[in-house]
Protein backbone atom coordinates (compact mmCIF):
# COMPACT_ATOMS: atom_id res chain seq x y z
CA UNK A 1 0.00 0.00 0.00
CA UNK A 2 2.87 2.37 0.75
CA UNK A 3 4.29 1.85 -2.75
CA UNK A 4 0.96 2.86 -4.28
CA UNK A 5 0.80 6.03 -2.18
CA UNK A 6 4.40 6.93 -3.02
CA UNK A 7 3.74 6.32 -6.70
CA UNK A 8 0.60 8.48 -6.67
CA UNK A 9 2.47 11.23 -4.87
CA UNK A 10 5.36 11.11 -7.36
CA UNK A 11 2.93 11.20 -10.29
CA UNK A 12 1.17 14.22 -8.76
CA UNK A 13 4.49 16.02 -8.21
CA UNK A 14 5.63 15.27 -11.77
CA UNK A 15 2.29 16.43 -13.21
CA UNK A 16 2.37 19.66 -11.22
CA UNK A 17 5.90 20.59 -12.23
CA UNK A 18 5.19 19.62 -15.85
CA UNK A 19 2.16 21.91 -15.79
CA UNK A 20 4.26 24.76 -14.37
CA UNK A 21 6.86 24.27 -17.11
CA UNK A 22 4.21 24.20 -19.84
CA UNK A 23 2.18 27.08 -18.36
CA UNK A 24 4.62 29.48 -16.68
CA UNK A 25 1.82 31.89 -15.78
CA UNK A 26 0.74 29.35 -13.13
CA UNK A 27 4.12 29.45 -11.43
CA UNK A 28 4.62 31.27 -8.14
CA UNK A 29 7.98 32.44 -9.45
CA UNK A 30 6.54 34.56 -12.23
CA UNK A 31 4.45 37.68 -11.82
CA UNK A 32 0.76 37.12 -12.49
CA UNK A 33 -0.29 37.90 -16.04
CA UNK A 34 -2.06 41.21 -16.37
CA UNK A 35 -5.66 40.49 -17.18
CA UNK A 36 -7.78 42.90 -19.10
CA UNK A 37 -9.56 43.78 -15.90
CA UNK A 38 -10.20 47.45 -15.50
CA UNK A 39 -11.36 48.90 -12.21
CA UNK A 40 -14.47 46.75 -12.44
CA UNK A 41 -16.45 45.54 -9.49
CA UNK A 42 -17.05 41.81 -9.67
CA UNK A 43 -20.76 40.99 -9.38
CA UNK A 44 -20.52 37.19 -9.03
CA UNK A 45 -17.96 34.60 -7.93
CA UNK A 46 -18.40 30.96 -8.99
CA UNK A 47 -16.36 28.12 -7.48
CA UNK A 48 -16.21 24.65 -9.06
CA UNK A 49 -14.81 22.40 -6.34
CA UNK A 50 -14.18 19.35 -8.55
CA UNK A 51 -12.26 21.46 -11.09
CA UNK A 52 -10.44 23.43 -8.37
CA UNK A 53 -11.38 26.64 -10.22
CA UNK A 54 -12.82 29.98 -9.14
CA UNK A 55 -14.04 32.50 -11.70
CA UNK A 56 -14.90 36.16 -11.22
CA UNK A 57 -17.78 37.54 -13.31
CA UNK A 58 -19.06 40.97 -14.27
CA UNK A 59 -22.39 41.29 -16.11
CA UNK A 60 -22.36 37.52 -16.87
CA UNK A 61 -18.93 37.79 -18.50
CA UNK A 62 -16.00 35.86 -17.04
CA UNK A 63 -13.23 38.27 -16.07
CA UNK A 64 -10.61 35.92 -14.68
CA UNK A 65 -10.26 32.37 -13.42
CA UNK A 66 -7.99 31.06 -10.66
CA UNK A 67 -6.69 27.67 -9.61
CA UNK A 68 -7.75 27.05 -6.00
CA UNK A 69 -7.22 24.74 -3.03
CA UNK A 70 -9.99 23.64 -0.72
CA UNK A 71 -10.54 22.03 2.66
CA UNK A 72 -8.49 18.91 3.42
CA UNK A 73 -11.62 16.74 2.97
CA UNK A 74 -13.23 18.51 -0.02
CA UNK A 75 -15.92 16.04 -1.18
CA UNK A 76 -19.42 16.98 -0.13
CA UNK A 77 -20.99 19.97 1.55
CA UNK A 78 -19.63 21.28 4.83
CA UNK A 79 -21.89 19.99 7.60
CA UNK A 80 -20.04 20.46 10.85
CA UNK A 81 -17.12 22.25 12.43
CA UNK A 82 -13.83 20.46 11.81
CA UNK A 83 -14.97 18.26 8.92
CA UNK A 84 -12.43 19.84 6.53
CA UNK A 85 -15.04 20.41 3.84
CA UNK A 86 -15.66 23.52 1.80
CA UNK A 87 -19.35 24.51 1.79
CA UNK A 88 -21.56 24.26 -1.30
CA UNK A 89 -24.41 26.59 -2.13
CA UNK A 90 -25.27 30.27 -2.38
CA UNK A 91 -23.43 32.66 -0.09
CA UNK A 92 -22.03 36.21 -0.25
CA UNK A 93 -18.90 38.09 0.76
CA UNK A 94 -19.40 39.42 4.28
CA UNK A 95 -16.24 41.43 4.87
CA UNK A 96 -12.66 42.09 3.79
CA UNK A 97 -9.68 41.51 6.07
CA UNK A 98 -6.39 43.15 4.98
CA UNK A 99 -4.56 41.63 8.00
CA UNK A 100 -5.50 37.96 7.66
CA UNK A 101 -3.30 35.15 8.93
CA UNK A 102 -3.19 34.12 5.25
CA UNK A 103 -2.12 37.46 3.75
CA UNK A 104 -5.59 38.92 2.94
CA UNK A 105 -9.04 37.38 3.05
CA UNK A 106 -12.66 37.75 2.04
CA UNK A 107 -15.25 36.41 4.48
CA UNK A 108 -17.96 34.06 3.17
CA UNK A 109 -21.43 34.04 4.77
CA UNK A 110 -21.24 30.40 5.88
CA UNK A 111 -23.25 29.12 7.71
CA UNK A 112 -26.52 30.17 6.12
CA UNK A 113 -29.95 29.42 7.64
CA UNK A 114 -30.12 25.95 6.04
CA UNK A 115 -26.64 25.06 7.37
CA UNK A 116 -27.59 26.23 10.88
CA UNK A 117 -30.91 24.33 10.78
CA UNK A 118 -29.22 21.08 9.71
CA UNK A 119 -26.55 21.37 12.41
CA UNK A 120 -29.11 22.18 15.12
CA UNK A 121 -31.31 19.21 14.11
CA UNK A 122 -28.28 16.92 14.33
CA UNK A 123 -26.83 18.33 17.54
CA UNK A 124 -23.54 19.84 16.44
CA UNK A 125 -21.96 23.14 15.40
CA UNK A 126 -21.94 23.97 11.66
CA UNK A 127 -18.60 25.76 12.00
CA UNK A 128 -17.77 29.28 10.88
CA UNK A 129 -14.96 31.47 9.55
CA UNK A 130 -14.91 30.33 5.93
CA UNK A 131 -12.85 32.62 3.68
CA UNK A 132 -11.23 33.12 0.30
CA UNK A 133 -7.63 33.77 1.31
CA UNK A 134 -3.98 33.69 0.32
CA UNK A 135 -1.62 30.77 0.35
CA UNK A 136 0.28 28.97 3.10
CA UNK A 137 3.78 29.89 4.23
CA UNK A 138 5.03 26.73 2.48
CA UNK A 139 3.98 27.51 -1.10
CA UNK A 140 4.69 23.94 -2.31
CA UNK A 141 1.85 22.76 -0.08
CA UNK A 142 -0.50 24.89 -2.21
CA UNK A 143 0.37 22.95 -5.37
CA UNK A 144 0.10 19.44 -3.98
CA UNK A 145 -2.67 19.36 -1.37
CA UNK A 146 -6.07 20.61 -0.38
CA UNK A 147 -4.87 22.04 2.89
CA UNK A 148 -7.40 24.50 4.36
CA UNK A 149 -9.92 23.85 7.12
CA UNK A 150 -12.72 24.47 4.60
CA UNK A 151 -11.71 27.76 3.02
CA UNK A 152 -10.86 28.55 -0.60
CA UNK A 153 -7.16 29.34 -1.05
CA UNK A 154 -5.31 31.12 -3.85
CA UNK A 155 -1.75 32.48 -3.94
CA UNK A 156 -0.90 35.72 -2.16
CA UNK A 157 -0.50 37.64 -5.42
CA UNK A 158 -3.88 36.34 -6.61
CA UNK A 159 -5.68 37.33 -3.40
CA UNK A 160 -4.20 40.83 -3.79
CA UNK A 161 -5.89 41.09 -7.19
CA UNK A 162 -9.16 39.48 -6.05
CA UNK A 163 -9.27 41.64 -2.91
CA UNK A 164 -9.20 44.79 -5.05
CA UNK A 165 -11.96 43.58 -7.41
CA UNK A 166 -14.47 42.08 -4.97
CA UNK A 167 -16.67 44.12 -2.64
CA UNK A 168 -18.77 43.15 0.35
CA UNK A 169 -22.17 41.59 -0.49
CA UNK A 170 -20.85 40.07 -3.74
CA UNK A 171 -22.67 36.74 -4.28
CA UNK A 172 -20.58 33.57 -4.37
CA UNK A 173 -21.91 30.26 -5.71
CA UNK A 174 -19.94 27.16 -4.70
CA UNK A 175 -20.72 23.91 -6.52
CA UNK A 176 -19.23 20.43 -6.92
Amino acid sequence: MKKINKRKTLIKIFATFSTILMFPSLSLFSKPAKANIKKTTVDLIVVWKSKRRMTLFYKKKALKSYSIRLGFNPRGHKRREGDGRTPEGNYWITHKNPNSSFHKSLGISYPNKQDEKYAKQNGFSPGKDIFIHGGPKNFLKHFFFDWTEGCIAVTDSEIDEIYNLVQEKTPIFITT
